[in-house]
């Protein structure tokens, strides 16, 4: 008997190199969230742009998305629910949907490694460098990243391509994940010569 098409295995594909979107797919719905959103839009436009660029080398792209406390839901559900906000966050989320060959995973809280099979994956793609993304700076993606070079991956986390509730506390994070975890935080967008 054949398996059904959505039952058939898939191979996973060996990336030295894999970008780590974190909580990109993201309703943006939380009492200080109005204090993220506008750095949160210019990281989704940074993103966009170097999740192209890395794709067109053959970079494997991993969505570590929170499933905001609905268990009963998959990632097509909050996929489809913040497609359906009004505003910067229904269009952050059409800019940032996942492509059909990039990998999804839920995490229940803000480390992508924690209660999840991130490393799993990882290591039968024989990754070797992360480029952790996403929301928010000061939690999520730095947890992800302290995680992820506490495993012995290279990191790099570009500043234009994450955001925090404040420009303090995202250089903050990310001071912190250059001096002391050894990250590189260059942007991945260059900035234009004045």
């Amino acid at each position: 008997m054949a398996r059904p098409a959505a039952l058939r295995r898939t191979p996973l594909p060996r990336s030295k190199h894999v970008l780590l979107l974190v909580d990109v797919i993201n309703p943006l719905n939380f009492p200080t969230a109005a204090d993220l959103l506008p750095g949160a839009v210019r990281a989704a436009n940074a993103i966009a742009r170097l999740k192209t660029r890395l794709a067109r080398r053959g970079v494997t792209a991993i969505y570590a998305n929170d499933n905001y406390g609905t268990w009963h839901s998959d990632f097509r559900d909050i996929l489809t629910a913040c497609l359906a906000l009004p505003g910067a966050r229904g269009e952050m989320a059409c800019q940032l949907a996942p492509a059909p060959q990039d990998l999804v995973i839920l995490k229940p809280q803000h480390s992508a490694f924690h209660s999840t099979p991130l490393q799993h994956l990882l290591d039968k793609m024989q990754t070797e460098q992360l480029i952790i993304v996403g929301l928010a700076a000061d939690m999520c993606v730095m947890l992800t990243a302290t995680d992820a070079r506490m495993l012995g991956y290279k990191v790099w986390v570009p500043s234009d391509c994450t955001a925090a509730e404040s420009e303090h506390r995202k250089t903050e994070a990310l001071r912190q994940l250059h001096e002391v975890f050894k990250c590189a935080v260059r942007p991945a967008v260059r900035a234009a010569a004045r």
